[in-house]
């Protein structure tokens, strides 16, 4: 005879352990909505009595229409999202948002032809955290499915919501502290414009590029220094500010200051330098944009940079998200970017 089996734990159960209503149960798994710390505590401890874990998600999304997924695009390559610390933390800041309302996160990534996950992944929003030259596909695609969005450093968006950065003020100020320094030939390594991520010279209409941050960083840079010379980089790598710093600094008149608009491309600026057996800050400055250590970068270095806070982004894209689900109107928040001068700028020779 097969020993008698305990019926499988339910929320009733609970409730009923607990003394309480099931309503009032759902409401400490769930969290939304007020519910004293004591009643909290006595259902949890009748759920653990119980090892009961918590309401069947799959059924919850039945109940409500909804996946409990949202979704989280980045640059059209993964690869390079994990090898970015800002991403990484961006990522982190809407991991903790998100978790508190127990959504599960689906990383997908761009097109821009509208092929791929994104056209057809079951999810209630979508975070785009990526500045891609392809946002506007992928923001007008997403419109077009009715899922809500929010853009990090992007362009406003009907019934969305916008969480950006100061990057044409703070690129100003880097540019104005090599000003300081007395440098008059300043080259700049930007993030791509292009949707096909074409390196090199940057096209005649960039100031039209749907990626915002890039354009906003160069324009910063141009306020100061309006005639310097500009090579975009493919993506935001160490290997792509090698091919960008090369091209610049192996020119007839190399410029004495170089800012890239990321630290991974200044760090890339700065192995190219040694490559032509160039100190830095000595014969040439490199600046950067993020305030991150970079991998590999020698210890000797103290990047010259502006830093942003990625991980607080990451949370106000998380919190945008969850008032658009609610139905609520989600804040705007525009973040401030800080100096910090590190050891890799001086005044040129």
């Amino acid at each position: 005879m097969e020993p008698h089996k305990s019926p499988r734990p339910t929320l009733a159960r609970v409730a009923s352990r607990a003394g309480v209503s099931p309503s009032t149960a759902s409401l400490v798994f769930s969290g939304a909505g007020p519910v004293s710390d004591a009643t909290k505590e006595r259902v949890l401890r009748a759920a653990a009595e119980l090892d009961y874990a918590g309401p069947d998600p799959r059924a919850r999304s039945l109940r409500r229409g909804r996946s409990g997924i949202v979704g989280v695009v980045v640059d059209e390559r993964v690869l390079h999202a994990f090898r970015d610390p800002i991403k990484i933390a961006m990522l982190d800041g809407i991991a903790d948002v998100l978790g508190g309302i127990d959504a599960g996160i689906l990383l997908l990534t761009e097109t821009g032809d509208g092929s791929g996950l994104l056209a057809t992944a079951p999810v209630d929003a979508t975070i785009l955290v990526a500045c891609s030259p392809s946002i506007d596909d992928s923001v007008a695609l997403l419109r077009r499915r009715g899922v809500p969005v929010v853009v990090v450093e992007g362009a406003s968006v009907l019934g969305g919501a916008v969480v950006s950065l100061d990057n044409r003020a703070a690129s100003r100020t880097v540019a104005e502290h090599l000003r300081e320094l007395g440098h008059e030939r300043v080259g700049v390594v930007s993030l791509p414009f292009a949707k096909d991520r074409r390196r090199g010279p940057i096209p005649a209409e960039w100031r039209s590029s749907p990626s915002i941050t890039p354009v906003d960083r160069l324009l910063g840079v141009q306020d100061v220094f309006p005639d310097g010379r500009v090579v975009a980089a493919a993506a935001s790598t160490v290997e792509e500010g090698i091919v960008a710093g090369r091209a610049l600094l192996d020119a007839a008149r190399a410029p004495t200051a170089i800012v890239a608009q990321s630290d991974l491309l200044a760090a890339g600026v700065i192995l190219a330098a040694e490559e032509r057996g160039l100190r830095v800050p000595q014969d040439v400055s490199v600046v950067g944009f993020d305030g991150v250590q970079v991998p590999g970068l020698a210890a000797e270095y103290d990047l010259t940079t502006m830093a942003q806070p990625a991980v607080e982004k990451g949370r106000a894209a998380g919190r945008a998200a969850i008032a658009l689900l609610a139905g609520e109107e989600a804040e705007t928040v525009c973040f401030r970017a800080t100096f910090h001068r590190g050891n890799t700028s001086a005044p040129p020779r």
